[in-house]
C-alpha cells in the first residue's frame, strides 16, 4: 500500500444525454441523467482506494449543500478529504453533454481562485499527482521532487508542471508546439522529467524519453462513456509505479484501468475495475 496525494478537482457532474451527435447550429433533445460525483480527484482517487492505497485529496469546494454532498460522497468512497478547502461561493455543477457514441462535451463555470496552503511534509507521501490549476502548484511540486515521485497532467495552457512523469493526451498536444514531444515536455516539466507519456485512445500510449519513443497498445474495450478515461489511466500508472512495476508495465496496467473506465457509464471507475482488483 502506498500513500498517494492528489491535487485535483472534485466536481458535481450534471449529465445531459443527447439524442444524437452534436452539430453546429443543430437542435437537440436531451434526457437529464442527474448528478454524479466526478472530477479528477474522484476519478483518479477511487480506483487507487480500491487498490488498497491510502489516498488524500487536495481540492476546493463551496461552503454550501453541494459542497457538503461532494465531501460526503468522496469520504464514503474512502478518500481522505481533510485537506480539502471550502470557499464562500457555490459549488457549481459541471455540465457533461453526452452523445450516443460515447463522446462528451464539458461546460463548466469559471472556478474561484484556489491557493494552496503550505506544502505538506513530503516524506510521508510515496507519490503526488498534480491535475489542478491551483496557485502554488509549482512550488509544491518543486519541493515534492526531492522526496517522492511526482506525476502531473499537462494543463490546458502552457503553465509549468515540474514533475518526474508528465502525462498528456494526443488531443491535448494538437497545435501546441513545433518541438518534438520530448523537447516540448521539457519546457513544461523541466529538467526533472524522466518520462513523457502521450495517450492516444484506442491506439494506446507513447512513452517519450530523451533518446527513444515506445508504444504500448491499448486494452480493447467497448466504449460507452469516455469521461474519466484519462484520470483512470493516471491512477493505473500510479498504482503500477508504487507497487514496483517498471514504466512500460505500469503503462500496460494504466491501459487496463482506462479500458474499464470507458466501458462504464460513469466518470468514476466502474464495478469492472473493482472486480479486476479484487481478483
Amino acid at each position: 500500500m502506498a500513500n498517494i496525494l492528489l491535487v485535483a478537482n472534485l466536481n458535481c457532474d450534471r449529465i445531459l444525454n443527447l439524442d444524437r451527435p452534436l452539430q453546429m447550429g443543430g437542435r437537440f433533445h436531451y434526457q437529464d441523467g442527474g448528478q454524479r460525483l466526478g472530477g479528477g480527484g474522484a476519478n483518479t482517487g477511487i480506483g487507487l482506494v480500491w487498490a488498497k492505497h491510502r489516498v488524500a485529496l487536495v481540492s476546493q469546494v463551496g461552503r454550501d449543500k453541494v459542497g457538503d454532498w461532494l465531501l460526503a460522497e468522496a469520504s464514503t468512497q474512502g478518500i481522505d478529504c481533510h485537506l480539502i478547502q471550502r470557499h464562500k461561493e457555490n459549488s457549481c455543477e459541471m455540465l457533461l453533454v453526452m452523445t450516443p457514441d460515447g463522446e462528451r462535451t464539458i461546460i463548466r463555470p469559471q472556478r474561484p481562485v484556489f491557493e494552496l496552503a503550505s506544502p505538506p511534509v513530503w516524506q510521508q507521501w510515496d507519490a503526488v499527482y498534480f491535475n489542478s490549476s491551483a496557485e502554488g502548484s509549482v512550488s509544491w511540486a518543486k519541493t515534492a521532487l526531492k522526496n517522492c515521485l511526482v506525476l502531473a497532467q499537462l494543463a490546458k495552457d502552457e503553465r509549468p508542471r515540474p514533475c518526474d512523469i508528465l502525462i498528456a493526451s494526443k488531443t491535448d498536444m494538437q497545435g501546441r508546439s513545433q518541438l518534438s514531444p520530448w523537447e516540448y515536455g521539457l519546457t513544461i516539466a523541466g529538467d526533472s522529467l524522466k518520462y513523457f507519456i502521450v495517450t492516444d485512445g484506442a491506439d494506446g500510449a507513447y512513452l517519450y524519453t530523451e533518446n527513444d519513443c515506445q508504444q504500448v497498445e491499448a486494452t480493447p474495450s467497448e466504449v460507452i462513456d469516455t469521461t474519466g478515461a484519462g484520470d483512470a489511466y493516471a491512477a493505473g500508472l500510479i498504482h503500477g509505479l508504487t507497487t514496483g512495476l517498471g514504466i512500460l508495465e505500469s503503462m500496460k496496467e494504466a491501459g487496463v484501468w482506462a479500458g474499464f473506465a470507458v466501458a462504464t457509464q460513469s466518470s468514476i471507475p466502474g464495478e469492472g475495475l473493482k472486480q479486476y482488483l479484487n481478483n
